[in-house]
């Protein structure tokens, strides 16, 4: 990065101001309607992650806001202060659960740690400064992730307690500058049944996309444990998905019944209540 000094050698310093109250939740895309919100009204929104990188990469600045605890803000969740040399950066920030564990190693790699992906929501900018004069920006998040949600037909008997979900693609990590996948490996999702025994279930999903749009295959399972054995398990076959969508797999999961067991159906709304396979 180009730095710019004054005569006496010392660095040119410009104070910048970062407020996130632009958030778009763009409910229409997941339920029925579309809304802008603070992120401070957005309960699914639990921390926040500001960062500038420098022309070579370099981090130059990085903070992390934490909802309803004030020590790790000075004015308000969501509105960072910090002064930066002049020169040209990217600017980072991503809107997260404060459960998952997000690491940000640099403008292009981020990536969610051990447990489930939750939302997640992202904004990035390329910022001059040129001179010491005040900066202001805003940031409007945007939901990154597709959701995929599975539906039994059938109740959950006594005993089984988890469902596992494999992707044959897409992928926990993701490039902030597009909002897309890292990489394109895969990867699986243990989540416990949270309906009572007796009932049918809804469970969901998310997960980055290579692509805006992308087709994989699906592999649902039902446990009786978190480590324990396979009691029904079943894979979809070109499932359909697209970034800040949702997608529902529908069928017995319960029991190995043959009902629509060899074709599917594809409801072509994405928006609502969006793409519902029959299994």
């Amino acid at each position: 990065m180009d730095s710019s000094v004054n005569p006496s050698g010392e660095q040119v310093m410009a104070p910048v101001t970062v407020t996130t109250t632009g958030f778009e939740v763009s409910q229409s895309e997941f339920t029925s309607r579309r809304a802008e919100k603070s992120v401070a009204d957005y309960n699914y929104i639990q921390a926040l992650t500001l960062a500038f990188f420098d022309q070579d990469g370099t981090e130059v600045y990085k903070c992390t806001h934490i909802k309803n605890n004030e020590d790790t803000y000075e004015t308000a969740f969501g509105e960072f202060s910090t002064s930066l040399p002049l020169g040209s950066y990217t600017m980072v920030v991503i809107g997260y659960n404060r459960s998952q564990e997000m690491t940000l190693t640099s403008s292009t790699v981020a990536s969610i740690g051990t447990g489930s992906l939750c939302e997640t929501f992202a904004d990035t900018q390329e910022v001059n400064i040129n001179n010491t004069t005040p900066v202001n920006l805003t940031a409007t998040l945007q939901r990154i992730v597709t959701a995929l949600g599975v539906r039994s037909t059938d109740n959950r008997p006594a005993g089984v307690t988890h469902l596992r979900i494999t992707y044959s693609a897409g992928s926990k990590s993701f490039n902030p500058m597009t909002g897309l996948a890292a990489d394109n490996n895969g990867f699986t999702d243990l989540i416990p049944f949270g309906s009572a025994v007796g009932t049918t279930i809804y469970s969901g999903s998310y997960l980055f996309l290579n692509t805006d749009e992308q087709t994989m295959d699906v592999t649902i399972e039902t446990l009786d444990g978190a480590e324990g054995n396979v009691l029904f398990s079943k894979t979809i076959t070109n499932v359909p998905l697209k970034r800040n969508r949702q997608t529902t797999l529908q069928g017995p999961i319960f029991t190995n019944g043959t009902a629509n067991a060899s074709s599917f159906k594809v409801e072509s709304n994405w928006i609502t209540p969006g793409n519902t396979i029959e299994f």
